[in-house]
C-alpha cells in the first residue's frame, strides 16, 4: 500500500504568507533531525544507545541542541499557524501542532539535568514535562491526520499517520520502562512522526 498525501485541494488558493508559514513547518523536522543526529554521531561525550537526544543540551556544546530545540519549535509554531489558515475545517490539527511546537521551545529553555545528577532540578523536571506534552500533542496530531486522510479516501496516508502516532507512544513507553536501546527507539519514533507532519506542511504549500 502506497502512502500518498491528498491531491485534492481544500481551498482554491493558498496566500503567500500562509505558504511561507507552511514552509517553515516543512523545514522544522528535517532541520532539527539533521542537527540532532549530527551531534549524536560527532560528540564523543554522547551515547545515543543509552542517552536521549535531550542530553545533547548539556555540556560545553549544549547550546547547539538548546538552539536546535528553540528554533525547531518556533518553525513548528509557524507551521501550526499555516495549517490553521490552510485547513480551517481541521482546527485541532493546528492546535495540536502548536502545542508540539511550544513543547519544543520549552524543552530548549528548560535544560535536562546532566549525567550523574542525583536530584532532579526544577528545570530538569520542566524539560521532562515539556517533552511529554510535545510528544502527546505530536501523536494526537498524527491521529487527526489519520482521520482526515481516511475521510478523503487516502488509506495509505491514513495508515502512515497512525504509525506516526504509534511510534511516538510506543517509543516513549519502551524508553520509560527501561527497554533495550530505549533512547534510540524513542528518538527515531518521534523523528518519524515529526517528519510526517513536516511532509504534510510541505504538501500544503502547493495548495493540496
Amino acid at each position: 500500500m502506497t502512502a500518498t498525501l491528498p491531491t485534492r485541494p481544500d481551498t482554491t488558493t493558498t496566500p503567500a504568507t500562509t505558504r511561507r508559514l507552511l514552509l517553515a513547518g516543512a523545514v522544522a523536522a528535517p532541520l532539527w533531525t539533521t542537527v540532532a543526529l549530527a551531534q549524536a554521531v560527532l560528540r564523543p561525550d554522547f551515547d545515543f544507545s543509552v542517552q536521549p537526544l535531550s542530553m545533547l543540551s548539556t555540556g560545553s556544546l549544549g547550546w547547539l541542541q538548546i538552539t536546535n530545540f528553540v528554533v525547531g519549535g518556533l518553525l513548528v509554531l509557524a507551521g501550526a499557524v499555516g495549517l490553521r489558515r490552510r485547513l480551517p475545517q481541521h482546527p485541532w490539527l493546528g492546535r495540536l501542532t502548536g502545542v508540539y511546537g511550544v513543547g519544543f521551545v520549552a524543552a530548549g529553555a528548560l535544560v535536562l539535568d546532566p549525567p550523574g545528577t542525583t536530584a532532579m532540578s526544577w528545570h530538569g523536571a520542566g524539560h521532562l514535562l515539556a517533552g511529554t506534552l510535545a510528544f502527546a500533542a505530536l501523536a494526537a496530531a498524527c491521529v487527526v491526520l489519520a482521520v482526515r486522510f481516511r475521510r478523503e479516501g487516502r488509506p495509505g496516508a491514513a495508515v502512515v499517520s497512525v504509525l506516526g502516532a504509534v511510534t511516538v507512544v510506543a517509543g516513549n513507553a519502551w524508553a520509560m520502562t527501561g527497554g533495550a536501546l530505549g533512547s534510540m527507539t524513542l528518538g527515531f519514533g518521534v523523528i518519524a512522526a515529526m517528519l510526517w507532519v513536516s511532509a504534510v506542511c510541505a504538501r500544503a504549500t502547493t495548495g493540496r
